[in-house]
């Protein structure tokens, strides 16, 4: 009970100081240590902010990136506008929302991808876990054909099975992978953040990163059943940003 208390204390510490600064939630925070850290948005920059919702972490990239950046956020659920930033609701796994998206980024170059998506929690922690890895390994196959050399990649994961697994997949992609929990983490959470540096295109393998992460599970779990599903169709607004 005294250690619950006093991690209770420190969220509720968080969440003042997020409101106190004028930010969305304290998931601003760890987007704010996370670049303390790894210095991976520089001023003028193109970012690609995936599962963008409340809209904490454009706040912090639109003042990381500044007035000549582009902050382009894409989440299922709709964001109040973030000055600075453009705005998207869709799935990110979507074809006609990626066109959105993509329709949004001159020259379809990116310095950094950031991502601080999850999928609806079941409380089946084995499905949930499986699920999040998956929507992750979209948004990397999604998101490295559009990033330029060198440039950064943040996700958040879930620490399970799988996690090494699909660290395996996206190393070849960048000279820097390193695991990170911010402060501003709850203690309770298995939440931690993939931080990617230096993208190396030239070393990309020929497939997939989902596809090479479901390979490498089906060969560690002994094969796996392939179910037929009925494609999902989305609908996607944009918020355009406002100049300042």
């Amino acid at each position: 009970m005294p250690d619950r208390w006093v991690q209770d204390r420190r969220n509720d510490a968080w969440t003042k100081q997020a409101k106190a600064g004028g930010y969305r939630a304290r998931s601003a925070f760890k987007l704010k240590q996370i670049q303390e850290r790894f210095e991976l948005l520089r001023e003028d920059d193109s970012v690609l902010d995936v599962g963008c919702h409340p809209g904490g972490w454009a706040q912090v990239a639109v003042e990381l990136v500044g007035h000549r950046g582009l902050v382009v956020g894409i989440d299922l659920m709709p964001c109040q506008e973030v000055k600075g930033a453009t705005l998207l609701v869709g799935d990110i796994t979507d074809k006609r929302t990626q066109e959105a998206v993509l329709e949004q980024i001159p020259g379809r170059h990116l310095n950094a991808v950031i991502s601080d998506i999850s999928p609806d929690i079941t409380g089946k922690w084995d499905i949930d876990q499986t699920v999040s890895l998956s929507l992750v390994a979209e948004v990397f196959d999604f998101g490295l054909p559009l990033l330029k050399s060198g440039g950064n990649m943040v996700a958040k994961l879930f620490q399970g099975v799988g996690v090494e697994e699909f660290i395996k997949c996206v190393k070849p992609h960048f000279t820097k992978v390193k695991r990170f929990a911010p402060m501003s983490s709850r203690n309770s959470s298995s939440e931690v953040y993939l931080v990617c540096r230096n993208h190396v295109p030239w070393n990309a393998p020929p497939t997939g990163v989902r596809q090479r992460f479901e390979e490498m599970m089906d060969s560690r779990l002994g094969g796996s059943d392939v179910v037929e599903s009925e494609p999902i169709t989305t609908k996607f607004k944009v918020i355009k940003r406002k100049e300042s």
